[in-house]
């Protein structure tokens, strides 16, 4: 059953002072999980992402691609294996990761942004971020792994991203960077993003992955954390409630605190119109945290 004209007006109304304070303001959102492969959850979400760019809001997209690389690395034989939500990257991972995500995910969220009316522009990653290969990681179970070209960022090049937004484009961007030699690495895509919006200083950090935010017990869903701040999510860690790939997602979030970004929101992409809900209504929907 439709909404009655007066509550959908209400709707409207209720945005309005959040769409007059971030007229102008940067956000920063990393897009990935399961919010990438369904297609009516993929148009909902990209058609949100038109309308923060339609309200005057200049929204910067950072999208992962974790489940389509691991199928085609199934494809080639390879077994995808994670140290620390890391994706261990050999030189043939690398290759796949690579193409997968420049040369069909990328330019495929490009397109359909532009089709739903928006204007959006590709950016490689590889081509902004500059990065360092990590130092073998353990996850404590393990003796250290070496990742292989698996990097962090040590360097943002924000020309390319800032001249988009002052054409009005949607920067679109893959996590990849390349060395001080050229060599291209595999960038966790949750930290690439907190790099990226703590570098610009953004508003908001949005992530969109399919989990409802910070749960304290990921099988009740009604533990949901709405909002926390940097001292509690130390404990949360350390009582190991926040774990596996989450941690990522977390520090990267704690560092693009630190740099200056306002508020980080976790939100789950497959809740129709999530990004809306969360940055537009009065109780939101996800899991925020401040500093």
């Amino acid at each position: 059953m439709a909404k009655p004209s007066t509550d959908r007006a209400e709707s409207l109304i209720e945005a309005l002072p959040y769409i007059q304070k971030f007229r102008g303001e940067l956000f920063v959102i990393k897009y990935g999980g399961s919010a990438m492969e369904d297609e009516q959850v993929i148009e909902r979400f990209l058609r949100d992402v038109v309308f923060l760019e339609a309200v005057g809001i200049n929204p910067v997209l950072i999208h992962g691609g974790g489940k389509a690389i691991t199928q085609r690395m199934r494809d080639a034989g390879q077994k995808a294996r994670f140290v620390n939500g890391l994706r261990v990257t050999d030189a043939e991972a690398i290759r796949i990761v690579e193409e997968v995500l420049d040369t069909v995910i990328n330019p495929g969220i490009v397109t359909q942004l532009n089709a739903l009316g928006g204007q959006a522009v590709g950016i490689p990653g590889k081509q902004v971020l500059v990065g360092r290969k990590l130092p073998p990681q353990t996850d404590g179970k393990t003796t250290a792994v070496d990742l292989g070209y698996v990097g962090e960022v040590v360097e943002v090049r924000l020309e390319d991203i800032l001249a988009a937004v002052a054409r009005e484009h949607v920067p679109v961007i893959s996590p990849l960077a390349k060395d001080a030699d050229g060599v291209v690495l595999n960038i966790n895509a949750d930290i690439a993003a907190g790099t990226i919006a703590g570098r610009l200083q953004a508003a908001k950090m949005i992530y969109l992955s399919d989990v409802p935010g910070i749960m304290r017990d990921p099988l009740e869903k009604d533990s949901l954390i709405p909002s926390v701040n940097a001292e509690k999510i130390e404990q949360l860690i350390e009582d190991e409630i926040i774990v596996g790939g989450m941690i990522p997602k977390v520090e990267s979030a704690m560092q693009a605190l630190a740099q200056g970004v306002k508020k980080i929101h976790f939100i789950d992409g497959r809740t129709p119109h999530a990004l809306l809900l969360e940055i537009f209504t009065n109780t939101g929907i996800g899991t925020e945290i401040i500093p």
